[in-house]
């Protein structure tokens, strides 16, 4: 059960980030328009390439041996040291939401929302690489749990921004409320860090032995 709220409080981190995407939904929250069906598609493309992830370095991982093993803990955590100091040098951030509304057809909020999710490098780079190789060494089971944990805290997400746009919308606003959320963002990332860190270091005191 801990990997599923390990999985929840990971993937969260990662969504909770000021984005094309996220304000994207945002909008159509103001709106009222096609709500549930951009929270929803958004929600199961995050299910569906948080799992492909996952399983992609399970299945990989059988001809992984220690020193690749080794390079992706270092690009991981690469990575994650980018991701820390890019959350932590945002002074301040402001979400231009558009107060003027245009009608939009089925097949454009369609085409708009598969475009806002899948045409974002962000959304590889978070789910299938950072969530895949976070947990290339927990059991199946484990997986299983860590990857329903992140997918939980994405429909929660955009559902939860979807319908309390209006809301949302004057705190988010608001700096200090971004600072609470980045400083949330820097100090759980940093732990991950040094959990991969430990990882590393086990790797070359083994082989000194």
């Amino acid at each position: 059960m801990e990997y599923l709220v390990l999985g929840f409080f990971t993937g969260l981190s990662l969504i909770l980030a000021i984005g094309a995407q996220n304000i994207f939904v945002i909008e159509q929250g103001l709106k009222k328009q096609y709500i549930f069906l951009v929270c929803l598609i958004c929600a199961v493309s995050d299910l569906l390439l948080i799992f492909l992830g996952i399983f992609l370095f399970q299945y990989f991982g059988n001809y992984f041996n220690k020193y690749i093993e080794l390079i992706l803990n270092i690009l991981l955590v690469i990575f994650l040291v980018n991701f820390i100091y890019e959350k932590i040098k945002i002074k301040s951030n402001k979400i231009d939401i558009k107060r003027k509304f245009k009608k939009i057809s089925l097949n454009q909020i369609i085409i708009k929302t598969l475009g806002f999710t899948y045409l974002n490098p962000h959304v590889y780079s978070d789910t299938v690489f950072f969530l895949g190789n976070f947990s290339k060494n927990f059991s199946i089971l484990n997986k299983y749990y860590f990857g329903l944990g992140a997918s939980i805290s994405s429909f929660l997400f955009f559902f939860f921004i979807g319908y309390l746009s209006k809301t949302l919308s004057k705190f988010l606003k608001d700096d200090n409320i971004w600072i609470r959320i980045n400083f949330f963002i820097v100090i759980f990332m940093s732990l991950i860090v040094a959990y991969v860190l430990i990882d590393i270091f086990i790797f070359f005191n083994i082989k000194r032995t």
